[in-house]
């Protein structure tokens, strides 16, 4: 989710592969000014940044109207968010697989096996289980890349030698996944906030009343889903407050006032953290549904299974990674030590040694 501080990638590697910061491309300092239509640098600055949108000059410290704009300038050919492109799509691909399976499961099992429309859980129902389960997978993806980063480097023995291009590309665009992931994550908490507003939810408390009555059943405390709902409320709440924080923490105003440990501090530490407590909300939202067959519809598994696959893996790699034996050789290695290797020459064979 947050920003990821450059680094000559042939020559050195940002020590801190698990942080989502970004240099700030715009001083926050310089103050905007209109400039005048016809200065030829001011227009062949403008004709630079619309060839090379990479440059972005127009941030830097212009603020022009449209009509100020030389005729020779098209805004409609000039990239809009380019770095979101690929995060955004990611996101909707995980969106659209999660919400067909859950599609699948929750509404089109019941239409086809017992007859009966459930239909009315999409808007709300449907819709909370694939914002959860896709902003943890989100998450996820934002430290596998360092780990692998990591474990690339203890094969390879240096940090002194780039990665593969698609891990580069992985790895800058950490910022936008983690601000995806908290964007749905709010969007969740918000959904859950409305379960008790929803008809369909008064009529089914109206039902259980009902069926208490016709039980002469005084009491329907259970003690087991009281603990259940409490706990895994608790690390929610938990989870999505740190990564309130983190998000906080990418704003260039706020990372600016921090200097580079604490912001490494905060980006490692906190963001694993938001990870185990957002992979143990999962986890004790199921509670005991993976061990009851009933759950298992069509020979599916429930979807806080599938969610904390991910993440999960993610945090295990972490754990091994921590063993003294692999973190104190990777911190050798991000301090410069490199392994010794065997001479590149034609080994000696036996008919040489004759």
């Amino acid at each position: 989710m947050m920003e990821e501080r450059h680094a000559d990638s042939q020559n050195t590697v940002v020590e801190d592969q698990d942080t989502w910061h970004e240099l700030a491309i715009m001083d926050p300092v310089d103050k905007p000014h209109l400039v005048h239509k016809d200065s030829e640098d001011q227009e062949a600055l403008l004709l630079n940044g619309a060839k090379h949108p990479e440059h972005r000059p127009l941030l830097v410290s212009f603020a022009l109207e449209e009509f100020e704009f030389p005729s020779s300038v098209c805004l409609e050919e000039m990239p809009l968010f380019p770095q979101w492109h690929l995060p955004l799509k990611l996101m909707a691909i995980l969106m659209a697989l999660t919400f067909l399976y859950t599609f699948t499961r929750d509404v089109l099992q019941p239409f086809v096996s017992q007859s009966r429309s459930d239909f009315y859980k999409i808007p709300i129902l449907v819709m909370n289980k694939t914002l959860p389960w896709t902003a943890i997978s989100l998450l996820a993806l934002v430290y596998l890349p360092g780990l692998l980063a990591a474990l690339l480097q203890l094969h390879r023995g240096t940090k002194y030698s780039s990665f593969p291009g698609w891990l580069e590309r992985w790895m800058s665009m950490r910022k936008q996944l983690g601000l995806l992931a908290f964007f749905l994550a709010a969007l969740h908490a918000i959904y859950s906030l409305c379960y008790p507003m929803r008809r369909s939810y008064r009529y089914k408390l109206l039902n259980w009343a009902y069926q208490q009555v016709q039980r002469n059943q005084e009491d329907s405390w259970v003690a087991d889903d009281v603990w259940r709902m409490e706990i895994y409320v608790s690390l929610g709440i938990m989870g999505l407050g740190l990564l309130a924080l983190l998000a906080i923490s990418s704003l260039p105003s706020i990372s600016d006032a921090l200097n580079w440990r604490e912001f490494t501090w905060m980006q490692r530490s906190l963001g694993y953290a938001a990870l185990v407590l957002c992979t143990a909300h999962a986890l004790v939202y199921g509670w005991r549904k993976w061990v009851e067959p009933k759950h298992y519809v069509w020979y599916t598994p429930p979807s806080f299974i599938l969610a904390s696959l991910l993440p999960a893996t993610v945090l295990l790699v972490k754990a091994v990674l921590l063993l003294p034996c692999l973190d104190r050789r990777l911190g050798q290695i991000r301090r410069g030590w490199e392994s010794p290797r065997p001479p590149r020459g034609r080994g000696v064979t036996e008919k040489d040694s004759l």
